[in-house]
């Protein structure tokens, strides 16, 4: 019945897609030339890039009436959302076209010769069955990016022909704000909309409308992103409850039998078609299990071998693990299965040239270059649990390949092209990474371990979270990697002790026990690393953790201040930057590392307070959340 659902759900948004043909026509034709937002990165620049923007978004039905799936398309966390939004609590259910504030990171992002750069902010996106550039970009994205801009910036995939399951970009337009004395402090995207004007944009946002057309120009276009310029977000006007629909009036008794005949006829009528309706699901959902059943079998009759195609039933004579194959079989409709002559072909026999750091291989199969990681046959651990999970801030497995004659087993991931965090921070690099990237990547590891600690069940702990283990993709955004060693459920006692040493937390090391918080003092370490750029063990054998917390205890901020300018990384001192940035983020740091695990912040509060420091410094918000919070005793 899962599969008719599904199956049901594609019907309602076909019928969805044809109701509103005529309103997408009405957008086409100038969405067919808007490639995006010109802006430059040169040193006379008037913007300030990356900067902090919004999106203005409204709730829609079906897909999108709650934050936990407005949250997964944005890559962000609810409460990310809820907060600038003015929604008391994250799990609140939504209203169509319920107003929101979806909180950005704008970049000024080079293209090519011929399109110059773009201002936008990079969302990652997969692909779903029936998803095209338009669809997405108009109903998903709700027209804050155009197909053509989607089609710019993503010149690997063909737009009629994208692969389910495969990630795309979608370019959220943005602007920064210039860098003048008088300039506004945030730009907020805002899709125009057919009774609009300047005067009640203005309105709308607590904005002037000679700010709006100094930015956008004076002549507003329906559909199109404009930009509107704001000294402090609007307090939006949020439902105090779900609305209920009132219950349908009673029929009159005056006019005798005939009124109640009629009422007989419309629900015999009606309950006739209910029967007919039933009756017609029933043989759908039958035929779509039996159809997904043929192809699910024939999946696992070619496993061995892959895409290339099966060599009769040789497959049987290669000594199958059959408790393996009945575990994977769940995977075959998620996962390609590649043969092991593509990964042989792919890494030249997996020589030592193709090889990342470990047991990792880089390889290209059709074009596309993959990270292929060899285990042996307990692989299953992990697949089970990269299946549960998708989202931008955790590398995407791609595939896997299962080789029986040496009893290995390959899971082929996508491959991210910067490298780890690790070689950016203590080996030697020409470029070395400056405060914002560092808040950025610091935030997009939160929010990765936000969604396997607050979006999956049963709740997924990493268990070996380390800078080496955090990959920076080409736009330097941060991915969380290795789940070899990643645990389903919380609160378990193991008796095996594995990770790595200088990461480990205190309660897990002696007790073994398995918890998120275990993850959370791991990034408390990573946290430190950006701060410092130091190693989590020096030569001496002295732990990076213990060394900070007995640095920095001290109750005179002045002091702290000063120790940790003495302790920063030299690359970050060249800077002129934020020292309520700096001690919003150390404080975050050493909470995490609380010896008490229950004392240590939760991964939302740890996503909002950086998301603060990466905003504004560390300031005091209205509900007089402070750096006081999070600071260990």
């Amino acid at each position: 019945m899962k599969t008719f659902k599904a199956h049901s759900h594609q019907f309602s948004t076909l019928f969805f897609f044809l109701l509103f043909l005529p309103f997408l026509n009405s957008q086409t034709a100038r969405q067919e030339s808007n490639t995006g937002y010109t802006c430059s990165t040169t040193k006379n620049q008037t913007n300030n890039y990356p900067c902090q923007s919004y999106a203005f978004y409204r709730a829609i039905s079906p897909n999108y009436l709650d934050l936990a799936t407005i949250s997964d398309l944005f890559s962000l966390s609810r409460l990310a959302i809820s907060k600038p939004s003015n929604i008391s609590s994250p799990s609140t259910p939504l209203l169509p076209n319920q107003p929101l504030l979806i909180p950005i990171t704008c970049s000024c992002n080079f293209i090519n010769t011929t399109f110059g750069s773009i201002s936008y902010s990079n969302i990652t996106y997969t692909i779903k069955p029936k998803d095209t550039f338009f669809i997405v970009s108009t109903f998903n994205f709700q027209n804050l990016t155009t197909y053509p801009s989607v089609e710019v910036v993503n010149p690997n995939l063909v737009a009629t022909n994208l692969p389910i399951g495969g990630d795309a970009v979608f370019p959220i337009f943005c602007k920064c704000p210039e860098k003048t004395r008088n300039s506004s402090r945030f730009m907020i995207s805002y899709v125009v909309q057919p009774s609009d004007n300047v005067s009640s944009i203005a309105l709308m946002f607590g904005a002037t409308e000679k700010s709006i057309v100094d930015v956008n120009g004076d002549k507003l276009y329906d559909y199109d992103t404009i930009f509107v310029p704001v000294d402090k977000l609007p307090v939006l006007k949020q439902p105090s409850t779900v609305a209920v629909p009132s219950p349908a009036p009673s029929q009159n008794s005056n006019g005798g039998g005939s009124d109640d005949d009629k009422s007989g006829t419309v629900r015999g009528l009606a309950i006739g078609l209910g029967i007919l309706g039933f009756l017609l699901i029933l043989i759908l959902g039958i035929w779509f299990y039996r159809e997904i059943l043929s192809k699910k079998e024939k999946k696992e009759r070619d496993i061995y071998l892959g895409e290339k195609g099966r060599k009769g039933d040789e497959y049987k004579k290669k000594g199958m693990d059959v408790n393996f194959m009945a575990n994977v079989s769940d995977c075959l409709d998620k996962y390609r299965v590649f043969g092991f002559d593509e990964l042989v072909e792919a890494t030249d026999g997996f020589d030592e040239s193709f090889l990342i750091q470990g047991c990792v291989y880089k390889g290209e199969i059709d074009g596309q270059v993959y990270a292929i990681k060899k285990m042996k046959w307990n692989a299953y651990e992990e697949l089970k649990i990269l299946q549960k999970v998708n989202h931008g801030n955790l590398v995407k497995l791609e595939g896997f390949c299962i080789e029986p004659e040496e009893s290995n087993c390959y899971l082929v991931y996508e491959y991210v092209e910067n490298g780890s965090l690790y070689s950016w921070l203590h080996e030697d690099k020409n470029e070395k990474l400056n405060w914002v990237r560092r808040l950025r990547i610091a935030i997009d590891i939160a929010n990765g371990l936000l969604y396997i600690h607050e979006h999956t069940r049963p709740k997924v702990v990493h268990k070996d979270i380390k800078s080496s283990n955090i990959l920076l993709d080409s736009n330097m955004r941060a991915k969380i990697a290795n789940f070899g060693l990643a645990k389903t459920g919380i609160n378990a006692i193991t008796m095996h002790i594995v990770g790595t040493q200088g990461y480990i937390s205190p309660e897990y090391l002696t007790d073994g026990v398995v918890s998120t918080k275990m993850d959370v003092f791991s990034f408390g370490v990573v946290l430190l690393e950006l701060i410092s750029g130091k190693e989590v063990i020096d030569e001496e054998g002295n732990v990076l953790w213990a060394s900070a917390i007995k640095t920095f205890e001290v109750k005179n901020e002045q002091e702290k201040a000063r120790r940790l300018k003495d302790w920063l990384d030299k690359a970050i001192l060249k800077e002129t930057l934020s020292m309520e940035s700096l001690m919003g983020v150390l404080s975050v740091a050493i909470a995490c590392l609380h010896r008490d695990p229950s004392k240590r912040p939760s991964i939302i509060d740890i996503v909002y307070s950086l998301t603060k420091c990466e905003e504004n410094g560390f300031e005091l918000s209205d509900d007089g959340f402070s750096s006081q919070r999070l600071v260990a005793r």
